[in-house]
């Protein structure tokens, strides 16, 4: 298609001619958006025409919808052409993307590995010459191959390298929610849509095109199919009124075609139909066992002759998304259960293509072919392909005559949309599952998946002892697994919101009586139920674990959740930095999102302020590419938390704000704990102390919604920085003293460090001499934030012990250190500390 031969479209081509430039050093991508026939794969044709013009590789794929459970399969089509590039890549990216396409066996690519893949094979040719992905109907993309469309384009490329997607209006697609340019498509003006019927159907006459006009309300594609069929009985406007959709009666217009073909091209046109792809060979074996007659390529001729379809090249292409469907549409179910049984007859060294096609050829049951297609389910898996595989269990369940097995099939499909994160289809699988006969077993695991997602409901203790109930009964069952995927949810319960001293104890008591203290989910289940009374026992675990190499980044997260809960957050920095590294080795970016965002609060403890700034944008931007937007609204106390400590008040009152509107309903303790933080960090740093105090008192009362037995341990300095400015020392003593029993049963680090200087900062002058040797007498190497708030605490005592030498030293490396971190208000302290301390030598500063 060129730009001449569009009528109307005039600024939308001058739009595409916009984004194919040779000087173009970074990709692009826009959304060409649009009611069916409106003219998007039209405007796809010119912008190829013009790209190759240009100079342009150009690369492209059709979304079709009965293709759309078959893994990868648009990607596939896409990058097929430039497959011979493939050995540039990264042996890792190179593997995964062979992998997903079945042409290499390895183990499971992740989505995103197979995501980074593309893209960098896309960079890869563009080096070379520019790129063009043109992409139609891509709201039948295959559920892979639409992600790494996404992922593609929210990355610029480091070459040229232009995206173009087109999908139709009213269908959900990834591809239109990534905040891409949209170019939306509208109906041509009267003008434009006179032009072009006197163009195509010059021979009616002016009333009868002004009808048709009027019909097609500026569709092109309806402009230039409805004359052909205007005085057909289906057609006319007494048969039907108010007349069908447009795309219903452009499909009925096509599908009218189809009956006036010679049998045998029905046979070949629909066995094509149903055939995702597009090979003539195997079309016409399969349209040969369906007509029960040897056919030939001749037999698409009549089909051609009518503008259905076209061959060549050893392919049969439809001409239009709506021919394929019309065709569907008019034929009946026992003509295309027939054609989806030929095709599986001919696919016999293709057992997955060949499951499918059974599986649509019957109505069902039938347990042999549920049991083949739940076998696909390895094989999709195998290829990343998540979505594919949850599509292949539920067509299993369907087709199965035992209830208790249907309700485990559509069972394991929900567990692997949860690890997609896709909450609303977990909960339609769980519903479909609860009308079975669920074994005890899988009853318990329907709890669990029915868990997973609301581990923050508060206060709710008797669901809490249920749980742990449940695990008690299921590692009877010799299932431990879920025993302990079942406890960490119950533990999840008594660290986001108060359920009690009873809850947590009881879930502390069943998992040491079902036992694992080798699975990273014991250790956390212990840590976050109790992060106090088990903090001894936890550390003591994690002291075990360091002793042998651990190659699984998801149980090194596990251990770095269990160190961050108990206070140990150098541990836990560590354990999530290793994690970190491998799931980035590994392409699984749904894991490092929450790897990511875990690791903020403690970098900022520890004085990295740097990888917590770099932390917090890059957790929101994966969660928001991998879909996670519970993950996406988790990381805004994190940049609430790094906004405050870098006094940056009014954005830290702002996330933090946001995030009490989701906290507070629901009185999530933890969240509500670290609001408070936020609030009162962001308050002291600019120096209004006696409102700071009165927001982090509220971290430690027992009955606030704030109170969090753990998380008010960050609260401690900021507590006794802000207490003596305000007056408030003697009230802080007494939060002091309350966490003196605490920190004698609890080894935590982040207690006991905070401690050391809440001692030391609250003591009268006369008698702080002993707790600021405690304080500095501690290894804080790992602590930079905590030694340079203690040597500024410090610093300040000696200058008022009239010792200034001894001040001006540790206030100097003070003010260096907090330099060094980022935290500008803190530098500024210092130096004013030392201009105090030196003011008659300024040449000291």
């Amino acid at each position: 298609m060129t730009a001449a031969g569009l009528v109307g479209r005039e600024r939308e081509i001058q739009a595409l001619a916009g984004l194919i430039d040779l000087r173009l050093t970074a990709g692009r991508a826009i959304v060409l958006l649009g009611d069916p026939g409106i003219g998007k794969s039209a405007l796809l044709g010119v912008a190829e025409s013009m790209a190759r013009t240009a100079g342009f590789r150009v690369l492209s794929a059709t979304g079709i919808e009965s293709e759309a459970h078959f893994p990868f399969a648009g990607l596939h089509q896409l990058l097929h052409p430039v497959l011979d590039s493939v050995s540039c890549l990264r042996p890792a990216h190179r593997r995964a993307l062979l992998s997903a396409f079945g042409l290499s066996d390895g183990p499971r690519p992740e989505l995103f590995l197979t995501a980074l893949a593309a893209v960098s094979l896309l960079a890869a040719v563009a080096r070379d010459q520019p790129v063009l992905v043109a992409a139609d109907d891509i709201q039948w993309l295959d559920p892979q191959s639409a992600e790494v469309l996404v992922f593609a384009a929210r990355r610029a490329s480091p070459g040229p390298v232009v995206i173009i997607g087109a999908a139709r209006t009213g269908h959900p697609s990834p591809y239109l929610t990534a905040g891409l340019p949209v170019i939306e498509l509208h109906g041509l003006d009267d003008a434009a849509a006179a032009e072009l019927l006197r163009r195509s159907a010059g021979k009616l006459s002016g009333a009868d095109r002004l009808r048709i006009q009027r019909e097609a309300q500026g569709n092109p594609l309806a402009l230039l199919e409805l004359p052909a069929a205007w005085y057909d009985r289906e057609m006319s406007v007494a048969a039907v009124w108010p007349p069908p959709a447009l795309s219903a009666r452009l499909e009925r217009a096509f599908a009218g075609r189809l009956t006036e073909l010679p049998p045998l091209t029905r046979d070949a046109v629909l066995a094509a139909a149903v055939d995702p792809v597009t090979e003539l060979t195997e079309i016409l074996a399969a349209a040969s066992r369906l007509s029960g007659s040897p056919l030939a390529a001749e037999a698409f001729g009549p089909a051609a002759d009518a503008g259905l379809l076209r061959t060549g090249d050893g392919h049969v292409l439809f001409r239009h998304p709506l021919v394929r469907s019309g065709i569907l549409q008019s034929e009946t179910l026992a003509r295309r259960q027939a054609a989806h049984a030929a095709l599986a007859a001919v696919l016999s060294s293709q057992p997955y293509r060949r499951t499918w096609h059974r599986a649509q050829s019957i109505v069902g049951p039938d347990d042999q072919i549920a049991d083949e297609l739940e076998a696909n389910v390895a094989v999709a898996l195998g290829r990343g392909a998540v979505m594919t595989a949850i599509a292949d269990l539920q067509r299993s369940a369907q087709l199965t005559s035992v209830s208790g097995r249907r309700g485990h099939r559509l069972l394991m499909a929900a567990e692997h949309a949860f690890g997609l994160g896709r909450a609303d289809l977990l909960d339609q699988l769980l519903r479909q599952a609860g009308r079975t006969d669920l074994s005890e077993l899988d009853s318990a695991r329907m709890q669990w998946l029915r868990e997973i997602f609301n581990d923050g409901v508060p206060g709710d203790a008797t669901r809490v002892f249920d749980l742990c109930d449940v695990a008690r009964r299921s590692a009877q069952a010799h299932d431990r697994d879920l025993a302990l995927n079942l406890l960490l949810g119950a533990a999840l319960r008594c660290w986001w919101a108060d359920t009690g001293p009873a809850a947590r104890a009881h879930v502390v008591e069943v998992t040491q009586s079902i036992g694992g203290a080798g699975d990273p989910r014991y250790v956390a289940a212990l840590a976050v139920a109790e992060p106090v009374a088990q903090c001894g026992a936890v550390m003591g675990l994690l002291d075990a674990f360091e002793s042998r190499p651990i190659a699984d980044p998801d149980a090194l997260r596990l251990l770095g959740m269990a160190a961050h809960a108990v206070g140990d957050p150098v541990r836990g920095v560590d354990l999530l930095h290793q994690s970190e590294t491998m799931l980035r080795e590994q392409g699984r970016l749904g894991l490092l999102s929450q790897v990511l965002s875990m690791q903020v609060i403690d970098r900022l403890e520890l004085g990295d302020w740097e990888g917590a700034t770099a932390a917090a944008h890059e957790g929101q931007r994966v969660a928001r590419d991998t879909g996670q937007p519970i993950w996406s609204t988790g990381t805004l106390v994190c940049q609430a938390m790094v906004n405050a400590f870098s006094g940056q008040r009014d954005a830290a009152f702002t996330r933090a704000a946001e995030v009490e509107l989701t906290a507070g309903p629901q009185r999530l303790n933890d969240l509500l704990s670290c609001v408070q933080l936020v609030r009162g960090s962001a308050l002291a740093a600019a120096g209004q102390y006696g409102a700071a105090y009165g927001e982090l008192r509220r971290m430690f009362e027992p009955g606030d919604p704030s109170f969090h037995q753990r998380e008010c341990y960050g609260g401690l300095m900021f507590l006794a920085e802000t207490a003596v400015p305000a007056g408030r020392r003697d009230e802080a003593c007494e939060v002091v003293a309350a966490l003196e029993p605490v920190a004698a049963v609890t080894p935590s680090p982040m207690l006991h460090v905070y401690l050391r200087f809440a001692r030391a900062v609250l003591a009268d002058d006369s008698v702080a001499a002993e707790p600021y040797a405690a304080l500095m007498g501690q290894d804080l190497s790992r602590w930079p934030f905590a030694r340079a708030r203690g040597q500024l605490a410090y610093g300040s005592w000696l200058r008022r012990q009239q010792r200034y030498a001894e001040a001006r030293a540790v206030l100097r490396e003070a003010k260096i250190a907090f330099t060094g971190i980022g935290a500008a208000v803190w530098a500024d302290r210092a130096r004013s500390e030392l201009s105090a301390a030196a003011a008659t030598k300024p040449s000291l500063l």
